[in-house]
């Protein structure tokens, strides 16, 4: 299974190319300084945090086949795990 297994599941979308002029102005050079050095979040990760771990390949394998086995996302599926944990040591469980 690849390690991308749900990218394969998304339409692929190229980005069109912006035409450029001869000598672009201060203000277009400004614009697009801004642009590319601010680069837009999509909605679902806006006001959220990254959680980052490094497992076993085994360890990997079995969470994807578990979340593709039960129809659930690989997040959702450690949220899920997570919020076990939370439970185990006394806190209140997130539910994201």
């Amino acid at each position: 299974m690849s390690r991308f297994a749900n990218l394969a599941d998304k339409p692929k979308v190229k980005p069109k190319p912006e035409p450029q002029s001869a000598a672009p102005s201060h203000e277009q050079g400004v614009a697009a300084t801004a642009s590319v050095s601010n680069p837009s979040r999509s909605n679902s990760r806006a006001g959220r945090k990254a959680i980052a771990a490094y497992f076993s390949p085994e360890m990997s394998l079995a969470m994807h086949v578990c979340a593709r086995k039960h129809g659930l996302s690989l997040q959702e599926l450690m949220a899920e795990a997570f919020d076990d944990v939370l439970r185990k040591y006394g806190q209140s469980p997130v539910g994201e």
